[in-house]
C-alpha cells in the first residue's frame, strides 16, 4: 500500500501568478489519474488548450471564469466543470483574491497542448529507477 503526504508536497511554479501542487502521477506512482491542486492570481489562470483525457476542474475558493469552446460560465466555491477530451478549454480568476483549483485529469501524465509557441507541454512523467 502506498500513501501519500501531500504536505511534504512543494509548490511549483506553473507561470507567472500560478502556482501547482501536484498529488498524485506517474511521478509517484500513479497509472491513470493526475491529481493537482492550482493556486492562481486575479485575472490569471490557464491559456486555451485542450487534453486528450477527461478533466474534472473544481473551484475550491474564488471565482473561475472557465471556457469549453465558445461557451463561458463563471464558477465558484463548490462547482466543478467536467472537460470532455480533446475540447478546448480554459479558465481565468474573476475574483479579487486567490483563486484555488482542483484538477483531475484521466491520466497519470499531464499532458495539454495550446496553441501558438508552446505547443504540446508534457509533465509528472514516471520516475526512472
Amino acid at each position: 500500500m502506498k500513501s501519500v503526504a501531500h504536505e511534504d508536497q512543494q509548490r511549483e511554479q506553473w507561470r507567472a501568478g500560478v502556482e501547482t501542487r501536484m498529488h498524485v502521477s506517474a511521478s509517484n506512482g500513479a497509472s491513470q489519474l493526475c491529481i493537482f491542486e492550482q493556486w492562481v492570481e486575479p485575472t490569471l489562470g490557464a491559456p486555451t488548450h485542450w487534453h486528450p483525457v477527461e478533466e474534472v476542474l473544481t473551484v475550491i475558493a474564488g471565482r473561475a471564469e472557465m471556457w469549453i469552446d465558445d461557451e463561458h460560465s463563471v464558477l465558484t466555491s463548490g462547482q466543478s466543470l467536467v472537460v470532455p477530451a480533446n475540447r478546448k478549454h480554459g479558465f481565468k480568476n474573476v475574483g479579487i483574491g486567490t483563486l484555488h483549483i482542483h484538477a483531475v485529469l484521466a491520466s497519470p501524465i499531464f499532458e495539454a497542448t495550446f496553441d501558438g509557441p508552446a505547443g504540446v507541454v508534457r509533465r509528472w512523467l514516471p520516475t526512472v529507477s
